[in-house]
């Protein structure tokens, strides 16, 4: 169900504030007990499963990498990695290095699946298994593509959530800077949901949408936080991403120029990196991430895999969303710097998979 206030006309301002604050008042609550699969096919020993990340840079895609690497030797099998380093040749030499590696399954970690189609349909030739980690807009299969499973918490609700949140924080009242890339759909699809959500705010200020690519953000964020700085001075009060990363290479130039932490709040709709569990425990610009139950999202793309290899269905789960804020920053495995729900999950995996 999507977390955006129903049934409030945009003019009713106080009304939808209300039901912006209790709705990331539920998201924010520790993990709930596992909903996912209880059933499933044993694993067989021995298989190889490459993983080609989109770029190893991400926290978002280390982490799911550390999870498949962590369920691959729960269940006897071998992770094989692939970076694409975040450009299309790099990515087009992992996705052609994981096929001559001959592989029982692939997982596509960070990568739009359409664009990539061709690749994956010569891998799927191949008899290869396909699962994917944020390779398109939605859970489950992506359309036109070999991919049988996206694995992703619903990324539309958990934009509407990180802009409900700037919509809570502020008492309906944020001046907005939504930073995107255009090179994935599923990037696109969560600014155009945070954005619906602070027009829908009558309070609130839509500053700018801005497209940045992530592989650029290293070289490109301290420029574009001056120029921001700059052409919007004091109206500029909250910063929604689509990824923590962008924030990764803002924090020296607001630091540098004297910005006030409270004074800019930064709020991203994924993926809850360690550098983001550090700025929201230390109160530093960073005030809230929708964090992916990452290293659990690694377990269930390798046993998304099992099954497919095992001529079964998908289970499809998909993880409930989950705002960190300073309140619980530190549990779910936030001590670890991370959100790694403390609901069970990797017993329930081995349960099924070694039953």
């Amino acid at each position: 169900m999507s977390p955006l206030p129903a049934n409030v006309n945009a003019e009713d301002s106080r009304a939808f504030v209300t039901q912006a604050k209790q709705t990331v008042a539920r998201a924010t609550r520790e993990a709930v007990r596992w909903n996912g699969p209880e059933t499933g096919p044993q694993a067989p020993k021995g298989k190889v499963i490459a993983l080609v990340a989109e770029d190893l840079r991400n926290g978002g895609i280390i982490g799911v990498a550390q999870g498949a690497r962590e369920a691959a030797v729960a269940m006897g099998w071998t992770l094989r990695v692939f970076d694409g380093a975040g450009i299309s040749t790099g990515r087009a030499k992992a996705l052609a290095d994981a096929l001559a590696s001959k592989p029982d399954g692939l997982v596509l970690c960070g990568s739009d699946a359409v664009e990539n189609k061709l690749a994956l349909a010569a891998i799927a030739r191949a008899g290869t298994p396909i699962v994917g980690w944020h390779t398109g807009p939605q859970p489950g299969p992506i359309a036109g593509t070999s991919l049988a499973m996206n694995v992703t918490s619903a990324p539309i609700e958990v934009a509407q959530l990180a802009a409900l949140a700037a919509v809570a924080q502020s008492d309906g009242h944020a001046g907005v800077v939504i930073l995107t890339d255009s090179h994935f759909s599923i990037a696109m699809a969560k600014a155009k949901a945070m954005e619906d959500v602070i027009r829908a705010c009558k309070n609130c200020t839509l500053l700018e949408v801005r497209d940045v690519a992530l592989s650029d953000s290293n070289d490109r964020m301290p420029a574009i936080t001056q120029q921001l700085m700059l052409r919007y001075g004091k109206r500029w009060t909250y910063t929604l991403a689509i990824n923590d990363l962008y924030f990764d290479y803002a924090i020296a130039t607001l630091t540098t120029a004297g910005i006030p932490a409270n004074d800019l709040s930064l709020i991203s709709a994924g993926d809850g990196s360690a550098s983001a569990f550090l700025r929201i425990q230390a109160n530093t610009y960073q005030t809230a991430t929708v964090a992916e139950p990452l290293n659990q999202q690694g377990w269930q793309v390798m046993d998304e895999l099992n099954r497919l290899i095992a001529g079964q269905a998908v289970s499809g789960f998909v993880a409930p969303i989950h705002l960190v804020n300073a309140d619980n920053a530190g549990a779910d495995g936030g001590k670890q710097f991370r959100y790694d729900p403390d609901n069970g999950y990797r017993d329930r995996y081995r349960k099924i998979w070694n039953p």
